[in-house]
C-alpha cells in the first residue's frame, strides 16, 4: 500500500514540474515576442540616436541607444555608442561601465579603451588609466594619443605623491600650487579637489575652499562630508541660507545622519531668527527688531560675524528710534569690530546729528568715503552733515529752544512759550539789556516758526537755513519771522501774547 501511495506522488510531482516547465517555455516566447526586436528595428535606434546625437538631442539619443542595448546585449559598438552620449551629457561615471562592457566584448577594441583611459586619468585613477594606454601602445606602438596620455599619467603621478608630501609637512602652500597641476590633470578627482580645501581652510580662505567642494559633492555618490563641510563654511561666513541649502542636501542622502541634522537644527534656527528681524526692520517695528537681533546673538555667541551683523543692525534701529545717545554707544562698539563698515558709520554719523554734534558727524562720514569714494548715500550724507556743521556756526534753532533734533511740534511750542516770556524785552530796564533781549526774542520766534513749519524744517534739517538771506531768491531777505525788527523805531512797545 506504502509502495503504490509514493509512486502515485511521484508521478503527480513529475506531472507538476513537466507542466511548470512548459510554462515557463510559453512565458520566454512571450517575452521575447514583446521585449525582443529585430535587426532592422536595433538598426533604426542606432541611427536614430547617432542623427539625435549630431543634432545635440542628447536626451532623445540616449533614449534610442537603451533601447538599441536592451535589443542587442553583445554588440559591443552600441555600448560604446551610448558612452558616447553619455560623455556628452558630462556623464563620465555612466561611460565608464558601458566602456568596460565594450572592452570585455572586444578586447581588442582600442576606441573604448582609450576613452576609458582618459576617463580615469581625469577621474586621478592613474594605475588602471596606465594600465589602459598600455594595452592600447601593446597592440599599436605607434599610437601617438596613448602615448601622450601615459606621459600625463606618469607625470601626473609623480604630482600627487609631490602634493601629499607637501601636505604632510604642513607645507599648505606648496601643497596648493602643486594641486593646481594635479586638478588641472584631473578635473574629476574629488580627493584633490578635498585635499586642496582644506589647505585654504588652514591657510584662511574659505571661499576658495567652498569653490573646490562645490564641485566635489557631485564627483562622490555619497559626498555628506563635503555638503556637511560645505554648509558649516557658509555659516561661518555669514551665507546662512547658503549654509541651509547645502546641509539639506546632506540629509536627502540620509536623514539620520546626526551631523547633518545637528547642524541643521541650528542652522534653521538662527536663520529664521536673521529673516524675521529683517522683516520687522522692514516694517519699521525696531524695537522688537533689536529684540529678534538679541536672541541672534544668544543662538550663535561663538561666530563672529553673527554678533557684528547684530550689533551693526541695532545700532541702525536705535538711530531709526531716534535713541541718539544708546545709538552712539552700539554704533561705537560695533564700529570697533569692524572698523571699516560704512553702514555702523553713517549710523552713527546720524546718532550725532540727532545730538548736534556735527562735527563728529562730519568726520565720520568723511572716514565712510575713504573706504567708499563711489557710495552715492555716504556723498549725500556728507555733505549734509557739513552744511548742518556750517549752519551750526550761525543759527541753530534746535539749540536756540534748547530741543533736540527729534522734538516734535508740541515739544517746539512748549519750549519756545518758556523763552519767548523769559526774554521778552519789557522783562528788562537798561538798554543794554534790552538790545541783547531783542536779539535773543528774535532767535526764538525764527526758532520757532522754523520748527513748527513742516517745510521750512525739512528745509533746515538738510542744512539750508529757510531764514538766512544767503539762500533767499531775489537777493534780500528777512529779518526773523517778522519780516522786520519789531523792536526798532522809537518807543513802540510790542506785547506778547502766550497763547
Amino acid at each position: 500500500m506504502n509502495v503504490m501511495m509514493d509512486s502515485g506522488r511521484r508521478r503527480g510531482l513529475s506531472s507538476v514540474l513537466s507542466s511548470l516547465s512548459l510554462l515557463c517555455v510559453l512565458l520566454d516566447l512571450q517575452l521575447d515576442g514583446v521585449l525582443g526586436a529585430t535587426p532592422v528595428e536595433i538598426e533604426h535606434h542606432l541611427e536614430m540616436g547617432r542623427k539625435l546625437l549630431a543634432a545635440g538631442q542628447l536626451a532623445e539619443a540616449l533614449s534610442h541607444y537603451h533601447s538599441a542595448v536592451e535589443g542587442d546585449s553583445k554588440n559591443y559598438l552600441t555600448y560604446y555608442k551610448r558612452a558616447a552620449v553619455f560623455l556628452a551629457m558630462g556623464k563620465s561615471k555612466s561611460a565608464l561601465p558601458d566602456l568596460s562592457q565594450a572592452i570585455q566584448l572586444k578586447p581588442d577594441f582600442l576606441a573604448a579603451r582609450l576613452q576609458r583611459g582618459n576617463i580615469l586619468l581625469k577621474q586621478g585613477s592613474t594605475q588602471e588609466a596606465r594600465e589602459d594606454f598600455q594595452a592600447v601602445l601593446k597592440r599599436s606602438p605607434d599610437h601617438e594619443e596613448a602615448h601622450d596620455q601615459l606621459s600625463k599619467a606618469e607625470e601626473l603621478e609623480l604630482l600627487q605623491e609631490e602634493a601629499h608630501e607637501a601636505h604632510h609637512r604642513a607645507d599648505y602652500t606648496t601643497t596648493v600650487q602643486v594641486l593646481e597641476k594635479v586638478i588641472e590633470l584631473s578635473p574629476w578627482d574629488p580627493e584633490s579637489r578635498e585635499l586642496r580645501a582644506e589647505c585654504y581652510i588652514r591657510l584662511g580662505d574659505p571661499r576658495k575652499a567652498i569653490m573646490d567642494l562645490t564641485p566635489a559633492t557631485r564627483l562622490r555618490a555619497d559626498n555628506r562630508a563635503a555638503f556637511l563641510k560645505l554648509s558649516q563654511l557658509h555659516y561661518s561666513l555669514g551665507d546662512h541660507h547658503d549654509s541651509l541649502n547645502q546641509v539639506r542636501e546632506c540629509l536627502k542622502l540620509d536623514q539620520d545622519d546626526k551631523e547633518c541634522f545637528a547642524h541643521y537644527k541650528q542652522v534653521k534656527k538662527l536663520s529664521k531668527q536673521l529673516d524675521s528681524a529683517e522683516e520687522l526692520i522692514s516694517e519699521q517695528r525696531y524695537q522688537e527688531a533689536i529684540e529678534k537681533y538679541e536672541s541672534v546673538m544668544r543662538t550663535e555667541p561663538n561666530v563672529a560675524f553673527y554678533t557684528n551683523k547684530a550689533k551693526e543692525r541695532i545700532c541702525f534701529c536705535l538711530v531709526k528710534m531716534k535713541s541718539a545717545e544708546q545709538a552712539v554707544d552700539i554704533c561705537s562698539e560695533a564700529h570697533q569690530r569692524e572698523p571699516q563698515n560704512i553702514h555702523i558709520l553713517r549710523d552713527r554719523a546720524e546718532a550725532y546729528i540727532l545730538l548736534q554734534e556735527y562735527e563728529k558727524a562730519v568726520e565720520d562720514y568723511q572716514e565712510a568715503r575713504e573706504f567708499d569714494k563711489d557710495n552715492q548715500e555716504i556723498r549725500e550724507g556728507l555733505d549734509r552733515a557739513q552744511k548742518l556743521l556750517k549752519q551750526s556756526r550761525k543759527r541753530d534753532y534746535y539749540k536756540i529752544l534748547g530741543v533736540s533734533r527729534s522734538a516734535n511740534k508740541q515739544e517746539v511750542i512748549k519750549a519756545y512759550r518758556k523763552l519767548a516770556q523769559q526774554w521778552h524785552p519789557d522783562n528788562f530796564q537798561s538798554e543794554a539789556d534790552k538790545k541783547e533781549a531783542e536779539k535773543k526774542f528774535i532767535d526764538i520766534a525764527s526758532a520757532k516758526e522754523v520748527l513748527t513749519d513742516p517745510e521750512m524744517r525739512q528745509k533746515f534739517d538738510s542744512g539750508e537755513d529757510p531764514l538766512d538771506p544767503e539762500n533767499q531768491q531775489g537777493g534780500g531777505g528777512r529779518e526773523g519771522p517778522f519780516g522786520f525788527n519789531p523792536f526798532e523805531g522809537g518807543n513802540f512797545h510790542f506785547k506778547f501774547h502766550y497763547n
